[in-house]
């Protein structure tokens, strides 16, 4: 085993910037964990661009630092029984990256709480093409299905950041239960691509931004799983048919909306809140179980793309422009 490793580490600068530098560093210098993994591959969520280019939002609190919400690899050491020498895990969330280093190195030393094992009939690297993102779609999927959501319906159920990591998933995975799926973005060159995982309603990012006065329109959606928030959720919401939810999980068009009452009076629609950060274990094992069963792993290569350590600044610019096709899987071999 290697004493040394790579890592993209976070200095604070003597203007009190945050700049991000490939950096050699030593085993010890790893914080506390019961689990030492060789990292394999980690994968760029909108997090991670935040951090890495200079700490927008100021996600991160302490440096040095390693970001990286999101690892998978093979464990080297463990003094915790539940993980041994071989085991193949991946890691998402628990503030991964940002309170804590993350998965943007070689080698990262975890708290075993923090693991799962990666399913037998998934490689590491497709375990990152899912991450983060793509588990929270599905999180985001079992959350409607809870609140009555099923296959079959009149109406279609709207994907709201299409062509975005949490979007690309979710499209992939509700076609393939059954779903008719209508995908938002605001990049309609992207339609085929959309079309190709499993969309049949390509609506356009301006149509859903569009104002309204009106307190109810008409019943467009079986359901909504939304990473953008702003004004799209305000109208999505008030699009919803009777009895249906929007499962919120992310925030790319804005923190905030402004919304009215009457739907949720007059409809009984539902807002849920998808925290795919700190999720329960007992149910991280049934989304990857049924990611594993239900995803059709082959369409991950339509999704992701690949890239190295030393990409990653330049990546992370990308991702915060919106320029990034689904899912960007870092290689570290």
């Amino acid at each position: 085993m290697a004493d040394t490793f790579k890592a993209l580490m976070m200095r604070e600068t003597e203007d009190g910037k945050v700049a991000a530098a490939i950096e050699e560093l030593a085993v010890s210098d790893l914080p506390e964990g019961e689990v030492l993994v060789k990292v394999e591959h980690s994968t760029l969520n909108y997090k991670d661009g935040l951090v890495v280019d200079g700490n927008k939002g100021r996600l991160a609190r302490k440096f040095p630092h390693i970001p990286g919400i999101d690892l998978a690899g093979v464990v080297e050491e463990s003094s915790d029984d539940r993980y041994a020498v071989g085991d193949r895990v991946v890691v998402t969330g628990w503030h991964m990256g940002e309170r804590y280093w993350g998965g943007f190195a070689e080698k990262a030393r975890v708290r075993a709480d923090w693991l799962v094992h990666v399913p037998a009939t998934m490689t590491t690297r497709q375990a990152m093409a899912i991450g983060t993102a793509g588990l929270t779609s599905m999180f985001a999927l079992m959350a409607l299905e809870e609140h009555g959501l099923k296959p079959g319906g009149d109406k279609p159920v709207l994907i709201t950041g299409g062509a975005g990591g949490v979007g690309s998933v979710a499209i992939a995975l509700l076609s393939r239960n059954g779903y008719a799926v209508a995908a938002s973005t605001g990049r309609p060159e992207l339609g085929d691509y959309l079309k190709s995982l499993g969309a049949t309603e390509i609506v356009t990012r301006e149509e859903l931004a569009e104002d309204s006065s009106a307190p109810l329109e008409s019943e467009r959606w079986a359901g909504c799983i939304d990473a953008v928030a702003g004004s799209t959720i305000s109208r999505v919401i008030r699009q919803l048919e009777r009895g249906a939810s929007v499962a919120a999980c992310g925030l790319a068009g804005g923190a905030t909306f402004e919304g009215h009452i009457m739907p949720f009076l007059l409809r009984g629609v539902n807002l849920l809140g998808i925290d795919s950060v700190a999720m329960p274990y007992e149910r991280r094992v049934i989304a990857w179980q049924r990611m594993s069963e239900e995803l059709d792993l082959s369409l991950l290569d339509e999704i992701t793309s690949g890239c190295s350590l030393e990409e990653l600044p330049a990546q992370a610019k990308a991702i915060l422009k919106g320029q990034v096709k689904g899912r960007l899987v870092v290689d570290m071999a």
